[in-house]
């Protein structure tokens, strides 16, 4: 991937959208520019779960904004990103497409896990360099993370369906404050974070640290009221719910250091973390300025200077799922060596379905450590579903629909989304493991491939189809396979003086 010297983030909260502009110098990353829109897209989600239309309105305006202020960026120099509300949302799909196209870059839904592991990565690059174990804590509009980690790297993550926003609408309907409330709000976080809080505590921590807008409103909020000097203390916090019970609302004209755009997710907000203080047993928490846009950067960073957290993840379930290197790097090898001839001329080291290829490839085996029966189903099935640090909700998706239809009948996949490109990435990644089904060292055949709007073509040495009767039978049932899903697979034998007249050619 060529050198980047500007990187930006977008982050679709479930209460703000934000971009983050930044400058990369020497490995770090200097804000440029920012960019802040309340939209409250957690806000807009109705009783079954869909973002009502005002509030997708509300949500192209400020990305339209955004799209001004990114025109001239490289598709390589952005990663936008959407969380809980996204997650939730059963209209989300709809609105993303219509997002993208105002956007003009990719958005991606990323899972709680991945987003506290980013939250995490800003934090940890905002703070001076230490070996200290610190505890992140998060209250986003529509989930709150938590995770410890040394450094950089975090070393345990969760994420919690309690935000500002969704417990404000809760519990504090119309913006009404009172004791029993409060309480109800209260307890509802403790439950929810009564399944992790003893993991949390054996783990242990030397530092506590809250990020985002919620906990930066909260410290403002106690500090111009002298509720404390610095950072939130339980004591502080405890004043200000007292006060919000007394004015029974959050009016910022009544309470110094609110801003008008956060009174109306404030309760829900001192709630969640009053129980956070309270179970974690945390005195006092120091406030960082950074949060998820800027691991988003970071992150990005490392993807542009070749850190991708995405390599670690599949080299760790290769070593998880105990995967035949060997056979994996055989496969690996052969797909990209198909895919390179179907596509000519592209530029490798920029080609995202090229590196979702070798993924797949190096993957597609790790459901053998389930059973060997219907392997690829038990790959596809863990791909879709664990936790990948580093992927997005969309591309283990499809990392795992590549790996699905890597073996067996291809009509299973016609209703799995697929779209053009994914063919070409298929069509790879099968013929590849076909011919080296024999999991040896043996010599690859010479092998040419074609390929057009109706489907594939496979050139073979015929006298290598003659020795390995089982593949020549195979590749015979392949052509079935295509045949289903409305697409031609043909399969030619050549003679020793074509492919030796070939190999000269090329």
């Amino acid at each position: 991937m060529a050198k980047q010297e500007t990187l930006a983030a977008v982050d679709l909260g479930s209460n703000s959208f934000h971009l983050l502009i930044g400058r990369v110098v020497e490995h770090q990353i200097y804000p440029l520019d920012a960019v802040r829109e309340v939209v409250r897209l957690g806000g807009g989600l109705t009783v079954d779960k869909r973002i009502d239309r005002a509030t997708q309105a509300a949500a192209l305006e400020a990305l339209a904004k955004f799209a001004e202020r990114l025109h001239g960026f490289a598709r390589q120099s952005v990663r936008a990103v959407g969380t809980n509300a996204l997650r939730v949302a059963k209209n989300g799909s709809a609105f993303l497409r219509e997002a993208r196209a105002v956007l003009g870059f990719p958005i991606e839904v990323i899972s709680g896990r991945e987003e506290a592991r980013l939250i995490y990565l800003g934090v940890a690059h905002s703070l001076p360099a230490s070996s200290a174990r610190r505890l992140v804590l998060d209250i986003g509009g529509g989930s709150t993370e938590l995770i410890i980690g040394t450094g950089v790297e975090p070393r345990l993550t969760e994420s919690l369906y309690m935000g500002c926003v969704s417990y404000s609408l809760k519990f504090f309907p119309g913006g009404r404050i009172d004791k029993p409330r409060m309480k109800a709000a209260e307890l509802a976080a403790r439950q929810e974070l009564a399944s992790i809080v003893r993991a949390y505590r054996e783990a242990g921590w030397e530092e506590a640290v809250g990020s985002s807008g919620t906990a930066r409103s909260i410290e403002s909020i106690l500090r111009e009221n002298g509720f404390a000097a610095q950072g939130i203390t339980r004591e502080g916090l405890e004043r200000l719910r007292a006060l919000l019970i007394k004015e029974e609302a959050a009016e910022p004209k009544r309470i110094a250091g609110l801003r008008a755009n956060r009174a109306a997710v404030l309760p829900g907000g001192v709630a969640i973390l009053g129980a956070l203080l309270d179970e974690l047993a945390i005195e006092v928490l120091t406030v960082s300025d950074s949060a998820l846009r800027h691991g988003v950067l970071y992150d990005l960073l490392g993807r542009v200077e070749h850190r991708d957290m995405r390599e670690a993840s599949v080299a760790e379930f290769m070593r998880r799922y105990h995967v035949d290197t060997a056979q994996a790097e055989r496969v690996r090898r052969l797909a990209l060596t198909i895919y390179d001839a179907l596509t000519p001329g592209a530029e490798r080291d920029e080609d995202a379905e090229r590196q979702l290829l070798e993924w797949a490839a190096r993957l597609a085996e790790i459901g053998l450590s389930i059973a060997h029966a219907q392997y690829h189903k038990h790959s596809a099935y863990v791909l879709s579903n664990a936790d990948m640090p580093g992927f997005s909700r969309m591309e283990q998706a499809r990392l795992a629909r590549l790996v699905l239809a890597h073996r067996g009948k291809l009509g299973k996949m016609q209703d799995a989304g697929l779209d053009a490109a994914d063919w070409k990435l298929v069509f790879a990644l099968r013929t590849a493991s076909l011919i080296l089904r024999s999991r040896s060292e043996a010599r690859v055949p010479f092998l040419r491939v074609a390929a057009d709007a109706g489907g594939f073509a496979i050139d073979l040495p015929q006298a290598w189809l003659d020795e390995n009767a089982l593949s020549a039978a195979a590749l015979e049932s392949e052509t079935e396979h295509w045949r289903a899903v409305g697409m031609r697979l043909a399969v030619t034998g050549l003679s020793e003086k074509k492919v030796s007249v070939l190999k000269q050619v090329g």
